[in-house]
């Protein structure tokens, strides 16, 4: 009897084990059509056309129109940015945009490096494409692409590209050496906005998947924080071999260890494998998790919902827009930013940075388009998509900034990432890593692709 029962155990472990392991599932490459009307019958034009930013006096006549006309509300005494974007500050906002920012400038800056368009399942997704000046001899780039959230935009890696592409001229080894793709998400920017309902971060990897081959890498990396962040991942579980390493600063971990951790770590630190920084940055966990996901979450509620209502009066108001989009620069980046009557925005950032990324939303009138991505990953619920189940079994790196919005132990990160190469606690810096401290993420990704190219 004793030994039937023996047995039985045995094989019900067995099965247990075959049943629970880990198994390395991939996304189905399926196939979308997100342009107007029906799927065409003829082959897609795949031609890549070069692209130029420009501007208007007549665009910059109405956006200086519209400020003119903008009428605030006075703040309440003493409110700093707890209320959300202080209209005080905002006023000097408003005058630098209306006398000093040189709009025309900016542009010449965008188009310092080489702008694309290509056409892919029905859209036109614009992308930069940054070679190296120059190669050590018989060496050949790394091809990485560089992928934005929201509210950002391609713009943000503009400060990390070149320590990335010409790192010995910034005074770094030349060991590694990238040649840097950034797309602007569909809906984003100068990237075509989808005229129909589904387009979410696995459409948008499947997109830039296919932009990678139209471009002839069959190999490469990607890095993303953000919506970039999940697409990246994303890319990872559709195609892992033709990803060579996947590097995050933000990561996307729905599993229920990851909350179990946040909710028990102080108590159990060494079972959950929470070292003294995890406990740090998540407590006390009722201020630095609960308080601070209900205080920052607003904005994610009304986008995943009903994304078209505030889109009308952003898409309308530039001062409006910028008061929504600034406030998330100065919380995401350090969420004690908001006991400041200016939210700390210049600490990190300059108003042309700034106001630049206000302008790539304005002067294309996606604030709208790129609202909607909340609605089509998150609108349906968390937790109810193949991908946010499966885990990544390419090579992966993580930088965990101390002030990004919620902070992923190592244990909790490697739970999804079983390949994780490399962890990183980052010594400064928060949400927007790569605007805010490009050459401390410029560095962290060397080191990961060192690792990897290692193996």
């Amino acid at each position: 009897m004793w030994l039937e029962i023996f047995l039985a155990l045995v094989l019900g472990v067995v099965i247990y084990w075959f049943v629970s392991r880990d198994k390395e599932e991939t996304l189905p490459i399926e196939y979308g059509w997100w342009g107007p009307g029906t799927t065409p019958t003829t082959g897609e034009d795949e031609s890549i056309r070069p692209f130029k930013v420009e501007t208007s006096d007549e665009e910059i006549d109405d956006l200086h129109w519209r400020i003119d006309k903008t009428r605030l509300s006075r703040p309440l005494e003493d409110s700093c940015f707890h209320y959300g974007f202080n209209s005080n500050y905002l006023k000097k906002v408003i005058s630098y945009w209306r006398n000093e920012f040189d709009w025309k400038k900016q542009v010449e800056i965008l188009n310092r490096y080489p702008h694309f368009k290509t056409k892919i399942e029905g859209l036109d997704i614009h992308f930069i494409h940054v070679k190296p000046p120059k190669m050590p001899a018989g060496r050949i780039p790394k091809p990485l692409m560089l992928v934005h959230g929201w509210p950002g935009t391609f713009y943000e890696f503009y400060k990390i590209i070149p320590l990335l592409t010409d790192p010995k001229s910034h005074g770094l080894s030349d060991e590694h050496v990238f040649e840097v793709i950034c797309p602007s998400i569909p809906g984003y920017g100068f990237s075509e906005a989808s005229s129909k309902k589904g387009l979410n971060s696995v459409a948008t990897a499947r997109i830039f998947y296919k932009l990678m081959l139209r471009l002839d890498f069959q190999e490469f990396y990607v890095q993303g924080g953000d919506w970039g962040s999940l697409i990246c991942t994303n890319i990872a579980q559709m195609v892992p071999s033709h990803v060579k390493g996947l590097h995050l600063n933000m990561a996307f971990v729905m599993k229920n260890s990851f909350f179990l951790t946040l909710m028990l770590g102080r108590r159990f630190q060494g079972f959950l494998g929470c070292t003294e920084t995890d406990i740090e940055r998540l407590f006390p966990f009722k201020e630095k998790v609960l308080n601070s996901i209900v205080r920052e979450s607003g904005y994610m509620h009304i986008q995943s919902t009903k994304p078209d209502t505030v889109g009308c009066a952003l898409n309308d108001s530039p001062v409006g827009l910028a008061a929504y989009i600034l406030e998330k620069f100065s919380t995401w980046t350090n969420s004690d930013f908001r006991n400041l009557e200016d939210g700390g925005l210049e600490r990190k950032f300059s108003l042309d940075d700034l106001l630049t990324n206000i302008m790539l939303y304005w002067t294309t009138g996606t604030i709208v388009s790129s609202q909607r991505f909340y609605k089509e990953n998150l609108g349906q619920g968390i937790n109810v998509h193949k991908h946010e189940q499966m885990k990544v079994h390419v090579p992966t790196g993580f930088a965990a900034f101390p002030c990004e919005l919620l902070h992923a132990p190592e244990k909790v990160v490697r739970s999804k990432f079983p390949k994780l190469l490399s962890y990183s606690y980052m010594p400064r810096g928060g949400h927007f890593a790569a605007f805010e401290e490009p050459e401390l993420l410029a560095q962290d990704i060397r080191k990961f692709v060192g690792l990897v190219e290692r193996q």
